[in-house]
């Protein structure tokens, strides 16, 4: 018996000092987190934390921590993934991004890194494989992979031009090709014509678009140092395309990509466009010009959505004035006989004996009368804040009360000699009722927003029958507005007002008129009754659209009939820099309709003939 007590206390002793333990113990995991926290050291406080909220899982604190832990060590080790994959150290790369997916299994980013680079890693193998024969497939991807864009002219040396001919367009192209060190290709079914040019310190790009201008021919890049020259009518047939698919991050739906659709076709002319709705993407063939624009446009409209937060205080103040001042006169009284006992007879106090009937005292009580002066003011305010957050020109609905359903269509009270229910052969619709708002921003530029406004108060006033069956009686405060507000400005939409005002006046007759007097023989009741409904609106700008400098620009897009862009030379590093910088930039020279300008160097080639 002493064994089995001393084992039941040892064991009472364990369990109670157990908890504070598991807690000591729980409390410094959660502080080594915090402390490697700090120094950044996220695989650590990820550990710290999970082994603290192993301990306690029912402390928030714990488990906030560990999760905040968990994400971040994830995207931690995603981030050094990424930068061993983008110095093709794949294999290192695939350890970080299993790492980020053990910690964190919802983390969709490793997932799919990790199979991209398992991906890489077999095409890696299979390429250094001894044997074997590539498949179809294998050699489409390949094929895709090596695509590359578009054409880039490098002319060596790049110098400025100084050149004044008077010969035929052939031979000023030639000269000029020379200078640049490219080559020169003519259609077959060109014809030169005679022109005179005089070109003074310009760029190969500014002499061959000259030249094209005056001769009315273009020119294309077939290599990097060889470029074709066509007729300008041949340029359609002739004319370099290219091709690329555009990814909308901010488009909500089809509507929003056939618009900007609509926008591409009928400003750049671009025929080839095709619309995947599900991808939110926008596919384009055409010159390499047209790209670049349709690439600036797009870049302009995908924009997120301007979005604007609404506070809308509902408020409806009553107010009650009662002023009741005077005497409740007895307006009846009773004659009877007077006798100490017995029904019938008068009893009691306060009477007044009027004579005899055949011995029988008579006598009538009497009544009281009661002196009233009260004053009541009363103020009753109902409130409501609702808020409303709303893209812009999207209409933001909110209805807060009760659906109240109201008979419609037709029915029959009876049939025959039997009685059929009124509910038979009827329908029903039901309406809302209390406070229905309907409203509908547009958000301007200056940090203004327009609001077009259905604001509604109703109430159950009553029933009313009608065909046997009771109708609610539906009372209504309506306004429909349209107003224009500054970002945080408030706006007080009022004027739906009840005024009620009653006076009455009971007494005996012409002595409850007497001035002062009066409210000995009477009594007057005045009541004001006033009902107002306010609504105050408040518009914030949670997001408005973002004009910059660059969707304002002007840009020079070529002619009526045909795009072509100028670009911007690169700048200098240092007015006695020539070169632009330590590197020397390739300049792409893509077409008289697709060219770059390019870098002058400080020895200009000058050459002149007659």
């Amino acid at each position: 018996m002493f064994i089995h007590r001393r084992f039941f206390f040892c064991w009472i002793l364990v369990v109670t000092l157990g908890v504070p333990v598991n807690s000591d113990d729980a409390n410094a995991a959660f502080k080594r987190g915090e402390r490697a926290d700090l120094q950044k050291q996220y695989d650590a406080a990820y550990d710290a934390y999970k082994a603290a909220f192993a301990l306690k899982p029912s402390d928030p604190r714990y488990m906030a921590a560990y999760l905040h832990s968990r994400t971040t060590a994830a995207i931690e080790h995603v981030k050094n993934g990424q930068k061993l994959l983008e110095s093709l150290k794949f294999q290192e790369a695939l350890v970080e991004f299993q790492k980020a997916s053990e910690i964190d299994a919802t983390n969709y980013v490793a997932a799919e890194e990790m199979g991209r680079v398992t991906q890489l890693l077999k095409q890696k193998s299979a390429g250094s494989a001894a044997s074997g024969e590539a498949t179809p497939e294998s050699l489409l991807a390949k094929r895709a992979e090596d695509v590359e864009g578009p054409l880039v002219l490098q002319p060596v040396p790049n110098a400025p031009i100084t050149l004044r001919m008077t010969t035929t367009a052939d031979n000023v192209y030639k000269t000029i090709g020379k200078l640049g060190g490219i080559n020169v290709l003519f259609d077959l079914d060109y014809k030169p014509q005679r022109i005179t040019i005089e070109l003074n310190e310009v760029t190969l790009e500014e002499a061959l678009r000259m030249v094209a201008m005056e001769s009315k021919t273009f020119w294309r890049p077939i290599s990097s140092t060889a470029i074709f020259v066509a007729s300008e009518g041949k340029r359609k047939e002739l004319e370099s395309n290219v091709m690329k698919t555009f990814y909308l991050q901010n488009a909500s739906g089809a509507s929003d990509l056939q618009e900007v659709v609509g926008t591409l076709k009928g400003m750049l002319d671009i025929t080839r466009i095709q619309v995947n709705a599900a991808r939110s993407s926008i596919t384009m063939r055409g010159t390499l010009d047209q790209l670049v624009l349709a690439e600036k446009l797009i870049s302009s409209f995908d924009k997120p959505k301007s979005e604007v937060v609404i506070d809308i205080a509902v408020m409806q103040v009553s107010r009650d004035r009662l002023h009741n001042l005077g005497t409740t006169v007895p307006t009846s009284t009773t004659v009877g006989p007077l006798t100490a006992t017995g029904a019938g007879g008068l009893i009691g106090s306060g009477l007044v004996k009027l004579g005899s009937i055949a011995g029988t005292p008579m006598g009538t009580s009497i009544p009281s009368a009661t002196f009233t002066i009260l004053l009541s003011d009363s103020d009753t305010k109902v409130l409501q804040s609702p808020e409303i957050r709303a893209l812009n020109d999207q209409k933001a609905t909110l209805r807060i009360g009760d659906r109240v359903p109201i008979a419609t269509g037709s029915y029959s009270p009876g049939i025959g000699g039997g009685s059929v229910s009124p509910l038979v052969n009827t329908q029903f619709q039901y309406l809302d009722v209390g406070v229905n708002i309907d409203i509908t921003p547009h958000i301007h530029s200056e940090r203004e927003v327009t609001l077009k406004m259905a604001l509604e108060i109703s109430t159950v006033t009553g029933t009313q029958n009608i065909g046997g069956i009771d109708q609610p009686v539906i009372g209504q405060r309506r306004i429909e507005h349209e107003t224009r507000l500054r970002d945080g400005e408030v706006n007080l939409v009022g004027g739906i007002l009840e005024d009620t005002e009653t006076h009455s006046l009971s007494g005996y007759p012409w002595l409850a008129k007497i001035p002062i007097l009066g409210y000995l023989f009477g009594q007057t009741d005045r009541d004001h009754r006033q009902n107002e409904i306010v609504f105050a609106v408040t518009p914030h700008i949670v997001r408005a659209d973002k004009i910059t400098d660059e969707n304002l620009r002007l840009v020079d897009v070529g002619t009526g009939a045909s795009i072509g862009l100028r670009y911007k030379e690169p700048k200098k590093d240092a007015p006695g820099d020539t070169t632009g910088g330590n590197e020397t930039p390739k300049t792409p020279i893509a077409g008289n309709q697709d060219s770059r300008t390019p870098q002058r160097p400080s020895a200009p080639a000058a050459v002149s003939k007659p």
